[in-house]
């Protein structure tokens, strides 16, 4: 079967400027990672454990000054004097500073410095290091893993999603934006979730663990260090509102110019030929300088946050430097301690504009998210569980002018269908189509042919009154088994990328090769295809460009013969073809109509001469019926369009 026929567009919905609910996507966002919890706990437990041996090495380097600085200070001061002899030395010599310098440390008068000790302890040190970066590096790698399985699971989701939607949902949307939901939206949180996760996890953690070591040195500076974040937190607050607005502008423009670019580099010919190259790059200017002005933006105010909270922080790192010299020369801390204390600060800092740095990240992920969820919100066609239409004859091999010999009654009774409330299409129509007989369709543009085959397929449901296939409701059973009976022949060839064989079996694809070529020699496609090098194995590109209209057409009746339908839907599509591949065209299409109940979207009128029933619609309403010779004989709308 073929790809669904065109319905009239919908008004596409305005681009939102902002995001709705941006900690509600956030959290539903991480809920995708659910199905991974093993590996998301592992991550978790590594950054702990890596985190934890890090945030303790600056004390241990602390040690090491200690005894780098004793063994300085021990060496200058009379051997064999206790600690409290020097100090009371000092005091009598009116040296209250050194005095109290000495009262902090852990000094032997005499002693120089234990450069044993020294490298036994930079050996602990640099030793914690390396196993904390191996720990964060498997983190990496682990995460990198969760995210990817995530992401992958995503795709899928939004696959499946796609195949679940209804035709009207395809029609008021452009494809190049929906291809940048499907790819640039899902990267961009695929981007938003490594990056996120891995500086939040670490972030947290490094500011729990350095925030209880500050503490276990000086509360009072550790004091004076918590006072800096609050003022971080209403600068990054500020800063972000205006950013994530942006962000959401961002992606939708990003969406507009690729489906603008989709829909140019697919019709070039089209564009070229009417001489639009001008107004085309006109508008791919304007949507790309929306990109650019969106893009700036954002990234211009979300870049004022690393910044700011860095100035806020170093304030913080003054007051700290101050305050604890300080301590340090009244000896209420050790030289070590202050210069530990002093890199506590510089990590405690560093996650917080970490954090807000990424903060920008997370909202231009959380925007995709948004537009990605919001194509999972979709309302899906009708999920209930139906029957199938009940099973008729066996289908014979597509041998030429061969059908399935069981009935194919159609019937529309009173039916009546609006694409939009209040602007009806089709108004109160009823016909009948007797098993194996040909129904050509014929009107002016928007008269609703088309609307009459998109209801017959289910690609939208009737509003009122009933279509009936053997006398059974097609709305009573499931979408799949009606269209499983439908075979249709579009003017709109669709090919896909694939060898010829691989097309025409495209809706049988456990046919084997021999019923390929049966089809293919009833559609006369076997005539061009042993011209080519490789034969059926010839691959088409994407577009068909590689094949001429007419092989295009004659390789989608073959597709109809081996899905061997039990009613078909032709769109006349030979007026773009030459003379004698019309005439394949139309031999082939006729064996294929034989004994099969057939709808006929009419162009020329020359085509339809020997159908069995005429239909005249306008606006929706048949104002004539009948075959070609009584249709003449009226001298009505039928016959005005002969004229013409």
């Amino acid at each position: 079967m073929s790809a669904p026929m065109n319905a009239r567009p919908r008004g596409a919905a305005p681009a939102p400027t902002r995001s709705r609910d941006f900690w509600g996507t956030a959290a539903r966002l991480v809920k995708r990672l659910a199905p991974q919890r093993g590996l998301s706990l592992a991550v978790i437990t590594l950054g702990i454990t890596g985190t934890a041996i890090g945030v303790v090495v600056p004390r241990i380097l602390g040690h090491a000054t200690d005894l780098l600085f004793n063994g300085v200070i021990g060496r200058q001061l009379p051997a064999g004097l206790s600690k409290a002899q020097a100090i009371a030395a000092a005091r009598a010599r009116g040296d209250n500073t050194f005095a109290d310098l000495l009262s902090g440390m852990n000094v032997v008068p005499g002693q120089g410095v234990d450069f044993g000790a020294v490298a036994r302890t930079l050996t602990l040190a640099l030793t914690l290091y390396v196993l904390a970066a191996l720990l964060i590096w498997t983190q990496a790698r682990l995460l990198n893993v969760t995210v990817q399985r995530t992401i992958t699971a995503l795709r899928a989701d939004v696959e499946d999603k796609l195949h679940r939607l209804p035709l009207s949902f395809f029609d008021g949307r452009q494809r190049g934006e929906l291809l940048s939901r499907v790819t640039n939206d899902i990267d961009n949180m695929q981007s938003s979730l490594t990056m996120t996760i891995s500086q939040l996890v670490t972030a947290i953690l490094t500011v729990v663990a350095v925030l209880a070591m500050m503490i276990s040195i000086s509360p009072l500076l550790a004091l004076i260090t918590l006072l800096t974040v609050p003022l971080s937190l209403l600068a990054t607050r500020a800063i972000t509102r205006r950013s994530q607005r942006l962000f959401v502008a961002h992606w939708t423009s990003t969406g507009r110019l690729n489906a603008h670019i989709e829909e140019t580099y697919s019709g070039f010919t089209v564009v070229k030929t009417f001489n639009h190259q001008a107004a085309a790059r006109t508008r791919f200017h304007q949507l790309n300088d929306d990109v650019y002005q969106a893009s700036f933006g954002a990234q211009f105010f979300s870049g004022l946050v690393q910044p700011t909270t860095g100035f806020v922080g170093n304030l913080g790192y003054v007051a700290v430097a101050v305050v604890g010299g300080l301590q340090v020369a009244t000896g209420q801390i050790t030289l070590g301690s202050i210069q530990a204390f002093i890199q506590y600060v510089r990590q405690f800092n560093t996650p917080i504009g970490q954090v807000a740095g990424m903060y920008n990240m997370l909202q231009s992920g959380v925007a995709s998210a948004e537009r990605v969820f919001d194509l999972l919100d979709e309302p899906e066609e009708a999920p209930l569980p139906q029957p199938a239409l009940p099973a008729g004859p066996a289908r014979k091999a597509p041998e030429a002018g061969v059908a399935p010999n069981g009935p194919g009654r159609v019937e529309f009774q009173h039916v009546s269908f609006a694409y939009h409330p209040g602007h009806p299409v089709i108004h109160d129509l009823s016909l009948v189509a007797e098993p194996g007989s040909t129904v050509a369709i014929v009107g002016p543009t928007g008269a609703g042919k088309t609307t009459l085959v998109n209801l017959l397929m289910r690609f939208y449901d009737v509003d009122s009154g009933r279509i009936l296939i053997d006398g059974v409701d097609i709305t009573s059973v499931s979408r799949q088994s009606v269209r499983s009976r439908i075979g249709m022949v579009l003017q709109d060839t669709w090919l896909f990328d694939g060898t010829i064989a691989e097309n025409i079996a495209y809706g049988r694809p456990d046919a084997s090769q021999e019923e390929i070529v049966e089809a293919a020699k009833a559609a006369f496609v076997d005539r061009f295809v042993h011209t080519l090098p490789a034969g059926y194995q010839t691959r088409i590109s994407g577009d068909g460009s590689n094949v001429s209209a007419g092989e295009k057409q004659l390789i989608t009746i073959a597709r109809a013969f081996l899905a061997r339908p039990q009613l078909l839907i032709l769109d006349e599509a030979t007026s773009s073809v030459d003379t004698r591949t019309e005439v394949l065209i139309a031999r082939a299409t006729s064996e294929l109509r034989r004994d099969r109940t057939s709808f006929i979207i009419a162009h020329r009128l020359s085509t339809i001469r020997d159908a069995d029933q005429i239909l005249v619609v306008k606006a929706g309403r048949i104002v004539e019926q009948g075959n070609h010779a009584e249709l003449l004989a009226r001298r009505g709308a039928y016959y005005e369009m002969t004229l013409v």
